[in-house]
């Protein structure tokens, strides 16, 4: 693993990477989850449309991931941080205009390229070295759940501003001030995410980042690198397991409309929703973390998949009402639980599946290739479930299809602790 000896970058490094690691999405994804029905009003979209908006969005993603990947490997990954802040708050100031349909798309578009292309490798790169050989877990579970924690910022001062740009009833108030008020909330959160991105300009400064023995490799000596990283079984296996439990992640934009549609909640009531789930995340993203270091990081994705298909079968069996609210609230429980545990343990498990530090660009891009493919096919996908049966019905569809993509990637798992089980074994009968 090169000279990655244990973390001895200071604490507040890993605080910039979690506010840049969610600042960057709150504008594409965190807004549309938290406020997904004002998100189609003021729109005028549908679930499919709106669906269609993160296709494009995951296509321009698919091949960023490849070839940022390899970029993470050659650039300083603060700079690529840092611009791709930018880049990603100058697209608020479109969104905050209202723009066509087609305009929007557009927009999704650009954001695949500023958030993927520039940002994830540079950033999990950043959280690999800061973690060292025996806190990858902690530092993921740190990331994640922080960032988590930053969503949910995020989403209670959304919330706060557009009540506070609601000056009546939210049941009587108009299209235009409804519209207004959350043109605000995109304003501010696009100032935000510019500022996060000055942070890490004057602050960023990992020793790793500055390892000129690295940075003086050619393009060639770089691109190199996929020839090692296609020969390891356990990114083979890291790229079904994070298709999988990505598809849960995706289903959680439908929380806050499954609270309005099903449980008769108002817009506020649902995106409140939306953002107390936010806060579930630091809590298990830190504790799955702590005890994937304690334990093995395969061995949490087995529990996380088990964890999903129970949540996911709560939800599709149709059991749930609006005159049950907290079994409505324990049922989000654990499904999140399940979909958020994998937030931490997606890379974490790079170490125990032996995958080089210096090869980390490209195998994040290899694996986010195909592991992030659900950002083109769920939003369609539960677009089109949820307009063709109305209500209840397509909600119960949406999350069968979490139950089968749960099993498939609990299999996946399984697979990845036994290989790694046997490297292991191998190794230490080597030493």
């Amino acid at each position: 693993m090169g000279n990655q000896k244990g973390s001895k970058h200071p604490a507040y490094h890993i605080l910039l990477l979690i506010l840049a690691g969610e600042a960057i999405f709150i504008l594409p994804f965190v807004l549309a989850r938290v406020f997904r029905p004002t998100v189609l009003d003021v729109f005028n979209l549908t679930n499919l449309e709106l669906g269609t908006c993160f296709s494009v969005y995951g296509i321009v993603a698919f091949v960023s991931y490849l070839f940022g990947g390899t970029l993470a490997d050659k650039i300083r990954p603060k700079v690529l941080i840092a611009v791709a802040l930018f880049l990603t708050a100058a697209g608020g100031l479109v969104l905050a205009s209202y723009p066509s349909y087609f305009v929007l798309k557009l927009l999704y578009g650009y954001w695949g390229f500023t958030t993927i292309f520039l940002f994830w490798a540079a950033m999990i790169k950043a959280t690999r070295v800061w973690g060292g050989l025996k806190r990858q877990g902690l530092a993921f579970g740190f990331l994640d759940g922080g960032r988590g924690l930053v969503a949910a910022g995020f989403g209670s001062l959304g919330v706060l501003i557009f009540s506070l740009f609601i000056t009546v009833e939210i049941a009587e108030a108009s299209f235009i001030d409804r519209k207004e008020a959350f043109r605000y909330v995109i304003l501010i959160s696009s100032a935000i995410i510019a500022f996060v991105g000055v942070l890490i300009l004057l602050f960023l400064k990992n020793k790793a980042e500055d390892d000129d023995r690295l940075l003086r490799k050619s393009w060639r000596e770089t691109l190199s690198n996929f020839r090692i990283v296609i020969k390891i079984p356990a990114v083979w296996l890291l790229m079904i397991i994070i298709l999988c439990a990505y598809v849960g992640y995706k289903i959680t934009d439908v929380f806050s409309l499954y609270a309005k549609e099903v449980m008769g909640y108002d817009e506020i009531a649902a995106a409140k929703v939306g953002t107390y789930l936010l806060y579930i995340r630091p809590v298990i993203g830190v504790g799955i973390g702590f005890l994937a270091d304690k334990t093995k990081t395969s061995l949490m994705m087995i529990l996380g998949f088990i964890t999903m298909l129970v949540g996911a079968l709560l939800f599709s069996s149709g059991f749930l009402g609006p005159s049950m609210n907290f079994f409505f609230l324990m049922s989000l429980l654990v499904t999140a639980t399940g979909v958020y545990a994998f937030r931490t343990l997606y890379f974490a498990a790079m170490q125990e599946g032996y995958i080089p530090l210096v090869v980390t660009g490209t195998a994040v891009g290899l694996i986010s290739l195909v592991g992030y493919t659900p950002d083109i096919f769920m939003g369609p996908a539960m677009g089109y479930l949820l307009d063709n049966s109305p209500g209840e019905p397509g909600h119960q569809h949406v999350f069968i299809l979490l139950s089968v993509f749960a099993t498939i990637g609990l299999g996946a798992a399984i697979a990845f602790f036994r290989i790694t089980n046997s490297a292991n074994r191998v190794s230490k009968k080597n030493t």
